[in-house]
């Protein structure tokens, strides 16, 4: 079987291409995340992708394409629903189409291995773009192992981002502490100018 593995970063293609390979599936690993930003930030993941498909011997295309411009474009009017409606479909989308101009048999995702992310949305989508394109979409609930891989991935030293990708999702993580600074700083602006 040959697979197009959509992949999102190093740590959580550990678990994934482990697994994969348990079941005699020797995956290539796929790059495609515009979704990823500061720049910097997308640079450290597809790097530390690059060094461990060298450690772990694997086959990694990287579609190289830092899209912010189009990202802001895309998801300004509906930040809130910006997974379902850009960030897994424009990913997905090109993988799928790439897979199967490519001659891969199937496609899947590194990101079915996230408990963070929508499991039921990634699927639909995941199988909307397999009809579209034609072509199959090997489905893997590679939650189970999410741990596993991330201390396997601590352990190796890979780069281990602290949030999903994009800057909104990078403010959701920052959300506590943003509220916490706005009630200090409402409090001293009051008093300075009381």
């Amino acid at each position: 079987m040959k697979l197009l593995l959509h992949t999102c970063c190093a740590p959580c293609s550990v678990y994934c291409i482990e697994s994969l390979r348990q079941e005699g599936i020797e995956p290539v690993s796929y790059w495609f995340n515009p979704n990823i930003h500061p720049y910097m930030e997308y640079k450290a993941r597809r790097d530390c992708l690059i060094e461990y498909s060298q450690m772990a011997d694997f086959k990694l295309i990287v579609n190289e394409n830092y899209g912010l411009r189009e990202f802001c474009k895309n998801v300004s009017e509906d930040i809130e629903n910006r997974c379902e409606k850009y960030c897994y479909k424009v990913r997905l989308e090109q993988t799928a189409k790439y897979a199967k101009e490519k001659g891969f048999d199937c496609f899947c995702t590194t990101l079915f291995v996230s408990p963070y992310q929508q499991h039921e949305v990634l699927k639909k989508v995941c199988e909307e773009m397999a009809e579209k394109y034609d072509i199959d979409f090997l489905y893997r609930d590679f939650r189970p192992g999410f741990h596993e891989g991330q201390n396997k991935a601590r352990d190796l030293g890979l780069y281990r981002q602290k949030y999903c990708g994009c800057v909104f999702s990078e403010e959701e993580r920052y959300a506590k502490q943003i509220c916490k600074d706005e009630e200090r700083f409402d409090k001293i602006e009051r008093l300075s100018f009381s």
